[in-house]
């Protein structure tokens, strides 16, 4: 192998050593020292973002868990997980500029809390906070990704890290970069001491709030060195930011790169309002009590009026359809009693003419279903004809039973024998007609019984 390939194959592994850990989390969607790259969204104004609520509508994203809102304690990044890295990172830009958060770190071995700024070239900033370390708080930069692991630097915070909140404040411009701790300058950097320039950050920045695991077991051993050992999994590390001020010294509607040379000069403003300005100062869609409280006082008294009207038409509908009902009603019980008096005058009437109504019997003939004829009226001893008992005396009896004479039946067997073969044996004796008019006792095969159309032949 080459010389120069094992000079590089040492730089590399001497780099993941010490490498950052932040930095190594970072990417970019689109590198403008490497290719021509879309428009960054600025903020171009200052806001204070207060994490008591939910920030503006498509304002941060967030990746990687569940951010919790509480008026008291702020938002909470909750590591409860292997894999966690609950992450707010702002949808603006800001082309040198300012930030205070308001943070209480997490606590825990390897537990990582984190501000960082960074940008499409890899340009980065940081105040970062060991979970295993209460005493200091970390501050460290990067100039286009380039990894120098002697770029850190420790400060004591007066209370710990841990227990309460502080103030961590960057001042950006091209001539400096300060890092503040509760008001007080705890450190600068001069562009000439960044790599004589080139690795001082210079490019349009985003700001990202989170929490991740430095001491994952699946980190570099440098990784996890740093960041003070492994991560206890077993129970969950909070992190809180009460607040977060954030102000673009630029004003403008979007940061572009005008050439792949990544310095502040490159950087073209376009004029106008931000995304994010409009979304900061949206208005909120105001509520029907703040509409109705805005009206003029003549528009009010016309609504007023409108609702009388309805009000007095609907209460008129419902007083009519009362008195009409009520009327119908009326009329109702008026027939009902008209029909229950009629009813009196009848009963008066059948008293008066000795009737007794308690001796009321059915009197007619009840039919039975099983045999199809009629039961015994009420109030008779008799048995109808057909019964069991027999016919009642000097009565019709249809099967002779009696002794009485029965009924001759108008067809039987000669009847049927002689329509389906005429003229064979004797003719049926049919009953003389009880009626004195003239019969025509004349007999053609014409009119024989069951027969249609031509005789045929004999």
């Amino acid at each position: 192998m080459p010389a120069k390939s094992y000079l590089m194959l040492a730089a590399a592994l001497f780099s993941s050593v010490f490498v950052s850990p932040v930095a190594a989390q970072l990417y970019t969607d689109c590198n403008p020292l490497n290719a021509t790259c879309p428009s960054d969204p600025a903020l171009g104004t200052s806001h204070m973002f207060n994490f008591n609520a939910t920030p503006p509508e498509n304002v941060f994203n967030l990746t990687a868990g569940t951010v919790e809102y509480d008026a008291d304690t702020g938002a909470a990044f909750t590591m409860r997980k292997k894999g966690d890295s609950v992450t707010l990172t702002s949808n603006f830009y800001f082309f040198f500029g300012k930030t205070e958060v308001l943070l209480k770190a997490a606590s825990g071995t390897g537990v990582i809390s984190s501000i960082v700024w960074s940008s499409d070239v890899l340009d980065e900033v940081d105040w970062e906070f060991k979970g295993g370390n209460s005493t200091h708080a970390f501050s460290n930069y990067f100039g286009k990704g380039r990894q120098d692991w002697q770029n850190g630097g420790d400060h004591p915070v007066t209370g710990g890290v841990l227990d309460d909140y502080h103030n961590y404040t960057c001042v950006w411009t091209k001539e400096k970069l300060e890092w503040w701790l509760d008001g007080v300058l705890t450190r600068t950097l001069l562009p000439k001491n960044a790599n004589n320039t080139d690795n001082y950050p210079q490019t349009p920045m985003k700001l990202s709030l989170g929490i991740w695991a430095g001491g994952d077991p699946d980190a570099s051993q440098g990784t996890i060195d740093w960041a003070g050992g492994l991560v206890d999994y077993s129970e969950p590390h909070t992190m809180y930011v009460k607040s977060a001020f954030v102000e673009d010294y630029s004003s403008g509607k979007e940061y572009t790169y005008s050439d792949h040379s990544g310095t502040w000069e490159s950087i073209k403003i376009t004029s106008g309002n931000s995304t994010a300005y409009e979304n900061i100062n949206k208005v909120p869609e105001k509520s029907l009590s703040e509409k109705w409280n805005e009206l003029p006082s003549s528009t009010k008294a016309g609504v007023y009026a409108a609702a009388g009207g309805v009000g007095a038409i609907l209460l008129a509908g419902l007083i009519f359809y009362y008195f009409k009902q009520r009327r119908r009603g009326q009329q109702e019980a008026a027939l009902a009693a008209q029909q229950l008096e009629q009813e009196r005058v009848e009963m008066e009437r059948f008293k008066r003419g000795g009737g007794d109504p308690d001796a009321l019997a059915f009197d007619g003939a009840e039919y039975n279903s099983k045999s199809g004829m009629a039961a015994t009226p009420y109030g008779m001893s008799d048995s109808p004809p057909g019964s069991s008992a027999g016919a009642p005396e000097k009565t019709w009896d249809p099967t002779g039973s009696s002794g009485a004479a029965a009924m001759p039946l108008l067809r039987d067997d000669t009847m049927n024998n002689y329509r389906d073969n005429p003229g064979s044996g004797p003719a049926p004796q049919i009953p003389a007609p009880t009626s004195t008019s003239p019969v025509n006792r004349s007999f053609s095969p014409s009119n024989a019984p069951g027969q249609t159309g031509s005789p045929g032949a004999r």
